[in-house]
């Protein structure tokens, strides 16, 4: 795991000028990297970058980047892992001519593979998480990709006549180019969802770059008229999944399941550094661990956080299941000071504003892991990909019985609604009362503020794959629906971007089993019956882990990484809150209309309505525009 970072800039000719500012943006990204830093500028083409080094693999001076091709005509800027690199490395020593390789790193594989066989090859046969800055110097090429579930970040966009690309966007701001404006629609969408879904940014024109995506900016060419091409996209996995459906019994489903994830952990597994897993002691991360386990001559080291308010505590289920399975468990209790002096340091750990309040959590536990282990393994990608969400199941009860009433008496209840002094869940219900479609539906219940142009001045929302209405309409059920949308937008943009920043601050490279994409295919032609059975999600899922962990120490109601925000909010938090939520300070910065906010503060100090989730999002983004 890494950090990398550069620029395109035609009119950059002085090296001493151009190497000074890759050095601050490298710096920057420390964290990511504090094991070697280097750097690189072609004054002739004014491309220039940088890079930070976890080593994991070949810790050797082999593995230094930013990397020459042995040819010269490339140089390659890579973060993440090539799980299948020493297979590709074999096939590249068995085609004509052979590799006069230097050292054992993925990193040379890769920049091995894009010189053999191009951009397009290659990143069909790569398996593995990763964001990478290619620099072609004899077509004069910048080729930008990442992954096909998005694992690794990659933000990029032209600032003037400058392009900036970067793993964070505290690396951009290095660059003297860079404007930083704040872009009021993505504020919008931060609102709406507690995170800013690709491939918006909070700022003005940068933008992540797509999961499964590249792009090829020519310095010689109309530079920015360059747009982003999918090589692989989890639509296609679907409809190829829905075309050619698994045809097996049950039986051979979990077998066949059981095998992918054994092979795609063990290829996981390989690192020239400690390794160890996160496990809370529900059924993906336990999977996870039970298969490491298995394949494993001594203990895997596992880790779990447990708190002190035993209404958010899990770490009992996850002792109970590393004992079961012979782990070397480490878990550490955590008070509610512990937890809460993480909030502060929220802004400077996320890059951009981002407001799951379970990154709380998931900091502590990587910090935890990080003591022992340079890499850890997560269960994430389960519940989207098998079905795991309660709301996989309710949703559908749901626009089952609302379709059923005509528009005209859904109005007039969600009238009588909002006269009442209703709770937050009757409150949502009021709101899904409009709802047309079952695709409008899920936009609504996932919003945590139904209409947040009203709330930001002078925003305009950009549209989202959960405001189209026609995004995945070839998905009949809407359980299918469900899960495949929450894959390719919740799961990329929350779940994944929570864990890799929050890992990445204490230099932990996390890894993801589950998401392989020859998994995620896999899940994508299996029959929903074997996802959800019987009123229980991850069906498939569960069978796998029964044949390691007993039933009794899994089956439990799903509880989550959450935290006690809202009682915090009215408590500890309170005053570092109210300084964020300062009247004059909002109507001094621009971006809200104070009385809603302060409406809503009020109103959620009283006690009368949980405001908790719809204030996160506005005090995350004043947190970090404190920090700007």
């Amino acid at each position: 795991m890494c950090g990398l970072a550069g620029f395109l800039d035609v009119g950059a000719r002085s090296t001493g000028q151009a190497e000074a500012v890759l050095r601050r943006m490298g710096a920057a990204l420390t964290h990511r990297g504090p094991d070697d830093s280097g750097l690189w500028f072609d004054p002739a083409a004014g491309v220039g970058l940088a890079h930070q080094r976890l080593s994991i693999a070949d810790l050797s001076a082999a593995g230094h980047q930013p990397m020459h091709s042995a040819c010269g005509r490339y140089v390659l800027s890579f973060n993440g892992e090539i799980y299948n690199y020493q297979a590709l490395r074999s096939q590249l020593d068995s085609e004509a001519g052979g590799i006069p390789w230097r050292g054992h790193s993925d990193t040379e594989v890769l920049l091995a593979c894009l010189v053999r066989w191009g951009t397009t090859k290659t990143l069909n046969a790569l398996v593995g998480m990763f964001a990478y800055a290619c620099w072609d110097r004899q077509d004069r090429v910048l080729t930008l990709a990442r992954d096909r579930m998005g694992e690794k970040p990659l933000y990029w966009g032209w600032q003037g006549n400058v392009l900036l690309f970067g793993s964070e966007l505290k690396a951009l701001k290095m660059h003297p180019a860079c404007r930083a404006e704040v872009d009021r629609g993505s504020l919008a969408l931060l609102l709406r969802y507690n995170y800013i879904p690709a491939p918006h940014s909070i700022y003005k024109s940068i933008f992540k770059l797509q999961a499964g995506h590249a792009v090829s900016i020519s310095v010689d060419g109309a530079q920015q008229c360059a747009q982003p091409e999918p090589y692989w996209t989890l639509r296609g996995a679907v409809q190829s999944g829905l075309a050619h459906p698994f045809a097996g019994t049950d039986g051979q489903a979990v077998d066949e399941l059981e095998s992918r994830l054994s092979a795609s952990i063990q290829a996981q597994m390989v690192a020239d550094v400690p390794l160890g897993a996160f496990l809370s002691g529900g059924v993906d991360s336990s999977t996870v661990v039970a298969l490491m386990q298995k394949q494993s001559t001594r203990p895997v080291c596992t880790y779990a956080i447990g708190f002190e308010d035993k209404a958010f505590n899990e770490a009992e289920y996850a002792g109970a299941v590393a004992r079961h399975l012979g782990t070397d468990h480490t878990e550490l209790y955590v008070s509610s000071q512990d937890a809460l002096a993480v909030v502060p340091q929220l802004p400077r750990i996320y890059c951009e504003p981002f407001a799951d309040s379970s990154q709380i959590p998931t900091v502590l536990v990587s910090r935890l892991a990080r003591q022992h282990v340079t890499v850890a393994l997560s269960g994430d990608g389960g519940d989207e990909l098998f079905g795991g969400y309660a709301l996989y199941q309710l949703m559908p009860r749901v626009w089952n019985r609302l379709r059923l009433l005509p528009m005209p008496l859904r109005r007039i209840l969600a009238g009588v609604l909002a006269m009442l002094p209703i709770s937050q869940r009757l409150e949502k219900l009021q709101g899904i009362m409009a709802a047309r479609s079952r695709e409008e539906l899920y936009g609504l219940v996932r919003s945590h503020w139904l209409k947040p142009e009203s709330l930001v001045l002078y925003a305009q929302e950009p549209s989202s794959l959960l405001r189209d209405a026609q995004a995945w309409r070839f998905i009949d059920d809407y359980e299918s629906w469900l899960m495949a949308v929450d894959t390719c937008d919740y799961m990329v943009d929350d779940i994944l971007v929570k864990v890799d920043r929050a890992a990445m601050a204490s230099s932990l490279e996390t890894r993801v089993p589950i998401l392989d994409h020859r998994i995620v295919e896999f899940a994508s032609s299996l029959p929903l019956a074997m996802k959800i059975r019987g009123g229980v999600g991850k069906w498939i899922l569960r069978e796998v882990l029964y044949r390691h962990v007993p039933k009794a120490l899994i089956d439990r109601p799903k509880r989550g990484f959450a935290v006690p925000l809202a009682s915090w909010l009215r408590g500890p938090l309170r005053e570092w809150a109210e300084a964020l939520l300062n009247e004059q300070r909002l109507r001094t910065e621009g971006y809200f209309d104070v009385s809603m906010v302060r409406r809503t503060w009020t109103e959620h100090l009283s006690g009368r309505r949980n405001r908790a989730t719809k204030l996160w999002a506005i005090l995350m983004f004043q947190a970090w525009l404190a920090e700007q």
